[in-house]
């Protein structure tokens, strides 16, 4: 990625943190696009002039001239934007409970943004001096369902439609929209020994099949592959980066080490059957 221009938004933290690390490692300048003011500090004192912060809220129209500025600034080109902003906003609740204003927040940070950042910045990619890439960072909730939160699956699943509408939109233009699904990750958002019970943390684990949950740098290489001339032609996809977890389905280990997609019972006397 030497001499690339690349564009990560919500890039301060988590899976966006760790793919602006490996794209400056491998010689890229990135811009970040970052709202928390202490993560654009940090940025700035571990990687200096290799990034461009900055700060701003993406999804919000007015602040893309912010970052129009940054990518003029680099050159006027853009050869790899990543759309990583999302949050399920820690909502869970059943789906007549929530309100419309809990709708418009989810869409907000799962999908719109995407729209608004994308659309700004395809004139850029378009001057790219090689096939540039859009990764539109969604979730492995957009191909499974999440009954907690189903406008956060809803979304999910759209930013799907978005990424193979754009791709075949945009492959004349020389640019490829994939999509990087992660499955659940150790990260500032979802930090993994305060969201789990400690007690339950190793069984947890068996949920996925290759016995762990994500960090960030597994999905900061499959950005690198989607990034480059390694995917040169790979577009309109999805890889979902998941330990295995899309394919096992309910399958999980149980505690003699088999298979089953049977609940895993520990405790008869726990166990209370539904009214």
């Amino acid at each position: 990625m030497e001499g690339d221009v690349a564009l990560v938004t919500g890039g301060g933290a988590g899976i966006g943190r760790g793919i602006v690390t490996a794209f400056v490692e491998l010689g890229a300048h990135v811009i970040v696009a970052e709202i928390n003011a202490d993560h654009c500090t940090d940025l700035e004192r571990e990687f200096g002039s290799a990034v461009s912060v900055v700060e701003c809220d993406v999804r919000r129209t007015g602040d893309m001239v912010k970052l129009q500025s940054a990518v003029d600034a680099s050159g006027g080109r853009l050869d790899v934007l990543v759309n990583n902003v999302g949050h399920h906003l820690r909502m869970s609740a059943p789906f007549e409970d929530t309100a419309e204003e809990d709708w418009d927040r989810l869409y907000d940070i799962n999908l719109r943004h995407m729209f608004v950042v994308t659309r700004a910045m395809i004139p850029g990619l378009r001057k790219s001096r090689r096939v540039a890439s859009i990764i539109n960072v969604s979730s492995i909730e957009g191909f499974r369902s999440f009954p907690g939160n189903v406008p956060y699956t809803a979304f999910k699943h759209a930013v799907t439609g978005f990424t193979r509408a754009l791709a075949l939109q945009l492959a004349p233009d020389g640019i490829r929209v994939n999509t990087l699904a992660p499955e659940t990750t150790d990260t500032e958002q979802v930090p993994l020994d305060k969201v789990l019970d400690p007690a339950l943390r190793h069984e947890a684990d068996r949920t996925i099949p290759m016995g762990r949950f994500g960090v960030p740098r597994d999905h900061a290489g499959v950005a690198v592959f989607l990034a480059t001339e390694l995917s040169s032609w790979v577009t309109g996809s999805s890889v979902v980066v998941d330990g295995g977890g899309l394919v096992g389905g309910p399958f999980r280990l149980s505690p003699d080490d088999k298979w089953t997609n049977m609940g895993v019972v520990t405790d008869v006397a726990t166990v209370k059957p539904r009214p």
